[in-house]
């Protein structure tokens, strides 16, 4: 199967707003590195997913709103991104975190 062109020039600013929990703690206890990610807070999460993808983003760039009750946080990254397999992964990886419940 051959992948579709991109409609994104590269490299070039490209905003991600993740969504999730804004409390992650799961009253459990673990040492295990599995399970590292789900007692750090959700922007702690957040970032260092995005750092893993895109070593260069500046984390002062996070901007945080909070939902209007507090049960949700609403981040959004301008990262500099450099290819679509870049983009695609970094998108994997948040979905794939438990405490994400959307990212655009």
């Amino acid at each position: 199967m051959t992948e579709s062109p991109s409609l994104i020039d590269y490299p070039c600013d490209f905003p991600i707003k993740i969504m999730g929990h804004a409390d992650t703690s799961t009253g459990q206890t673990t040492a295990s590195a599995e399970h590292a990610l789900v007692q750090q807070s959700f922007p702690q999460a957040v970032l260092m997913i995005v750092k893993r993808h895109a070593p260069d983003f500046d984390d002062t760039g996070m901007a945080i709103k909070t939902s209007k009750k507090g049960t949700y946080l609403s981040l959004t990254c301008t990262i500099r991104a450099v290819s679509r397999t870049q983009l695609d992964a970094l998108y994997q990886e948040l979905c794939d975190h438990p405490s994400v419940v959307m990212a655009l």
